[in-house]
This record gives structure tokens, C-alpha cells and sequence, in this order.
């Protein structure tokens, strides 16, 4: 592997693990892992270029129609693709349609650029991910095959010890906190060949005293209200919290900070 490359743009693509959520700015907007990537790239190579494609809530089929062809057509130095575990988690998934779609994405983006960059999504320890967990590894054995075949890098979030850590997931359990990703951002740095910046991004977090029982279905219940519900609901409906939004950031321009 290469050490220190010279990078000069990236786009990302994919749904809300890439917009960034639950890494929420002063200004009310969201960083992210794909953000902070980009500001050490940039930070290593003048005139760096950045765009954000990921909108929160995109099915796989979404991204493809949506993103793909519009990532390929800018030709950058690396191109990162996240798309598939939303579909996993809908009650009917048809795993067949997902494997085609994603093999679709990764033979129209793997021209178009020096580096693609998959990735095995982080799962949160609990309940829920037992239940969908063969869809999902159904779905980065595709990827691992994809990688092989074109070229790309994986980039195992799931088989991370930390990453699973409760403490590392929003409230709403769905999206990693600032520090979650961070992490994902050092293993994205480290895995296009940067020096590390943190060589124990993988290592679970210093054990604490867990929250008692009154505590914890205290956390259930507003969990359950604020987000399982509202979740549920759109499931029920047809609708996405990504409805009507537009790309993170859209165009690829020279890198800015969040928020700036």
C-alpha cells in the first residue's frame, strides 16, 4: 500500500451514514465521516476538491438513479460508495434486487475514478441488528465480491470492536456520534494509505458502569416515541426522511470546512 498518497478530490455517495447525521454542527448541520476525510486530504493536498452526493433516507435504487452517474461523470481520485443497509432494514427486502442494483453502481463508478472505496457498515450492538444481521451480511459478502472483481478497497467497519458500542450510536440508534465518526473517518484515512493518525480507532472504549434498569426503559421509551414511531410511520407511508432534500454537496468544489 502506498504511503502518503497525493489525492486530489473525492465524492461520496450514499444515504445518511455519509450526509453525516447525528454529527451535528453548532449551526444545526451535520459533519460527518466524509467531511472530516476530506479536511485531512485537503489538509495534505492544496486545491483539494469535495463533493457530498448522500442524502439521509435513500434506498439503493435512489442512489443509483440518483447519484451514480452523476459521481462517475465527475471523474475525481477516489470515490466513496455506502448504499444498501436502508433496504435491509424495510421488512420486505428483496436481497436479489439490492445485490443487482449494487453490482450496477460499482461497474458504472469503478472507471470512473483511481480509487473506489466500499465499505462494511458498522452495526450497533442490540436486539435489532440480531434480527436484520443476515440481510446484512448477505449484503457485504456482495461487496467483498464487487471489491474483488473491480479493484476497490473494503473498508470492514463491522468487524470493528468499537463500533458496535452502544455509547458510539445517537439516541436515536441509528447514527454514530462525533466520535463514531471520527473513527470511521481513520479507517478510511488508513485504508487509501495515509499514515494513521490514531492506530486504535478499532479499540473498544474503556469500560464504564452500565445505566440501571430504571434508566435504560426510561431510554426506551423516548426512543421509541421520537424515533421508532416516527420511523415505523414513514415505513408505513411510502415516505423518507430524505424526501425533497438536496445533495449534501452537490457540485465539486474546492474543500471548505463544515459550516464555514
Amino acid at each position: 500500500m502506498q504511503t502518503n498518497p497525493t489525492h486530489t478530490s473525492l465524492v461520496a455517495v450514499g444515504d445518511s451514514f455519509t450526509e453525516g447525521m447525528s454529527d451535528v454542527l453548532p449551526d444545526g448541520t451535520y459533519r460527518g465521516w466524509a467531511d472530516v476525510l476530506a479536511g485531512r486530504m485537503a489538509a495534505v493536498t492544496p486545491g483539494f476538491r469535495y463533493a457530498n452526493l448522500a442524502v439521509r433516507g435513500k434506498l439503493i435504487q435512489q442512489i443509483v438513479e440518483e447519484q451514480v452517474d452523476v459521481a462517475a461523470a465527475m471523474k475525481p481520485d477516489v470515490i466513496t460508495l455506502v448504499g444498501g443497509l436502508n433496504d435491509t432494514l424495510r421488512p420486505k427486502c428483496d436481497m436479489v434486487r439490492v445485490r443487482d442494483l449494487l453490482t450496477q453502481a460499482v461497474e458504472r463508478l469503478a472507471p470512473a475514478c483511481e480509487q473506489l472505496v466500499l465499505m462494511r457498515s458498522p452495526g450497533r450492538q442490540g436486539p435489532v441488528l440480531a434480527r436484520f444481521r443476515p440481510r446484512m451480511e448477505e449484503l457485504f459478502a456482495c461487496v467483498d465480491e464487487l471489491a474483488e472483481k473491480h479493484g476497490a478497497i473494503v473498508v470492514d467497519l463491522y468487524g470493528a470492536p468499537s463500533l458496535g458500542d452502544p455509547r458510539l450510536w445517537d439516541v436515536d440508534r441509528l447514527h454514530l456520534t462525533a466520535e463514531g465518526h471520527r473513527r470511521v473517518a481513520e479507517a478510511v484515512w488508513q485504508a487509501l494509505g495515509y499514515d494513521p493518525e490514531d492506530t486504535e480507532w478499532r479499540t473498544p472504549m474503556a469500560a464504564t458502569v452500565p445505566p440501571k434498569w430504571v434508566a435504560r426503559r426510561i431510554a426506551d421509551a423516548r426512543f421509541a416515541k421520537q424515533h421508532l414511531l416516527p420511523w415505523i410511520g414513514r415505513r408505513l407511508t411510502g415516505r423518507s426522511s430524505g424526501d425533497g432534500l438536496p445533495p449534501k454537496r452537490a457540485e465539486l468544489l474546492p474543500y471548505e470546512e463544515p459550516g464555514a
